[in-house]
């Protein structure tokens, strides 16, 4: 591959991670903010597949597409993890957002909801 052709691809890396970590920044909503997670995961398996083929020869280092292939395999999983959490976080509080803990510490209206309360009673 020429290096010009890799170093558009680093750029669209750099270019995506930089938007999801401006996202996972600004972004008060949790769904935002795993989906800022996923872009930036996206801008990193880019910067592997960009390196691992401007390898010489005519074959590309198979081992960095390995480690994406591993690292979406991974991606997926913490992003289920992470969409449970906040399904949960919005059940205990009925809020989809994180607030600072300035903000937490000036209201008393957002106490957590007892541990008993988020399961329904099933002979009712």
């Amino acid at each position: 591959m020429p290096d010009a052709d890799h170093r558009i691809y680093l750029l669209a890396a750099v270019a995506l991670f930089a938007i999801g970590f401006y996202s996972l920044l600004v972004q008060e909503h949790l769904l935002r903010r795993i989906m800022a997670l996923n872009v930036m995961g996206s801008g990193v398996f880019l910067v592997y597949i960009a390196l691992g083929a401007q390898t010489p020869g005519p074959l590309p280092d198979p081992v960095p597409h390995a480690m994406v292939l591993t690292g979406i395999v991974v991606s997926v999983c913490a992003t289920g993890l992470a969409l449970a959490l906040a399904d949960r976080v919005q059940a205990a509080t009925g809020r989809v957002e994180l607030r600072d803990d300035a903000e937490a510490a000036g209201s008393s209206e957002a106490t957590p909801a007892a541990p008993g309360a988020l399961r329904e009673d099933p002979s009712a």
